[in-house]
């Protein structure tokens, strides 16, 4: 079970402490110490493992304390979504937890921080065993101890209730459901019929991000219908002038439109069983209608959910030009 991880007021600090030095290079150089540049050196890094590990090997090399080695690897595996990583931090936090020093720490202004961080670590090793039990306490604590990374906490509730409801949901592929530019009705058995999966698209044209991931979605579509997995585009509470505004938006696009465009139907709306509050939002179908993935399509189990379906499906690089 995985979501993307952002602690958005680690992240702040991370800035404020990124902000420090001056704004002149040469300024900075001749202010920070060798530990204080090998500090903001690591704080930075964001490429690869190696990358960090070396980056680690020069801060320690230069006096930087374990503590703050510690919480240079959390926020880089933040950073890059890695909740499994971050779990498998568990052992190293938890031999820490009494050691910590408020004046070695990099990015944590109180104590309750640092340790709601550790209940916050706690609560995905919980999640990877799928321990529900355990997953409630050590969320809890750590909204006890940290109210203000709530943000970083709430989806995480959020994605398990939601999982564990997409447990009981089958999809009605005998539902007919009308063209959003032209033609008859069709039914999702019609559709999916013969394919390895069925991918519903939830999305609006009055939403920024439907707008911006558009032409990310085309090139997925694409290449998710090449490699017989049916692509079902859906628009939600559709008025007429909703879907005048979409097939506006659409127009440019042509005949470049992968799979099927559809309304989704108000009587018997699958954005309201499939609990869709955000949009745009994916939605991967099992040929016998149970769901393989709900969420965002940034979130990697999106792509590890496909992989499983078929691996040789690879993700495609969006044209540019098919976002105007």
């Amino acid at each position: 079970m995985r979501i993307p991880a952002v602690i958005l007021p680690l992240l702040m600090a991370l800035a404020t402490v990124m902000a420090q030095p001056s704004a002149s290079p040469s300024a900075s150089a001749a202010v920070l110490s060798p530990r204080e540049a090998a500090l903001e050196k690591l704080l930075a890094a964001r490429g690869s493992p190696a990358a960090l590990n070396t980056a680690v090997a020069n801060a320690r090399a230069n006096g930087v304390s374990e503590q703050a080695l510690l919480e240079a690897r959390f926020l880089y595996h933040i950073d890059r979504h890695e909740d499994a990583a971050i779990a498998a931090m568990l052992p190293a936090l938890l031999k820490q937890r009494n050691a910590f020093k408020l004046e070695d720490s990099a990015i944590f202004g109180v104590k309750e921080d640092w340790l709601a961080v550790i209940e916050y670590v706690q609560a995905l090793a919980a999640l990877e065993q799928g321990d529900k039990e355990a997953f409630k306490k050590h969320i809890t604590e750590a909204f006890w101890l940290s109210p203000r990374q709530a943000a970083a906490f709430a989806p995480h509730i959020e994605r398990m209730r939601l999982e564990d409801c997409m447990r009981t949901v089958k999809i009605d592929f005998t539902v007919k459901l009308s063209p959003l530019v032209a033609g008859e009705a069709v039914a999702l058995a019609q559709l999916s019929a013969g394919k390895k999966a069925m991918l519903m698209h939830f999305w609006s044209p009055r939403s920024r991000e439907c707008e911006a991931s558009l032409p990310d979605f085309i090139a997925t579509a694409a290449a998710l219908t090449a490699n017989n997995i049916a692509v079902v585009s859906l628009l939600p509470d559709a008025s007429p002038l909703l879907s005048s505004e979409a097939r506006t938006l659409l127009r440019p696009l042509g005949d470049k439109l992968p799979g099927a465009w559809l309304i989704d139907p108000k009587g018997q709306s699958f954005a309201r069983e499939l609990r869709i509050q955000n949009l745009p939002a994916m939605v991967l179908v099992s040929p016998a209608g149970g769901i393989l993935f709900n969420g965002d399509p940034s979130e990697p189990q999106f792509w590890e959910t496909l992989h499983r379906i078929d691996p040789s499906i690879k993700r495609p690089q969006a044209a540019p030009q098919s976002a105007k």
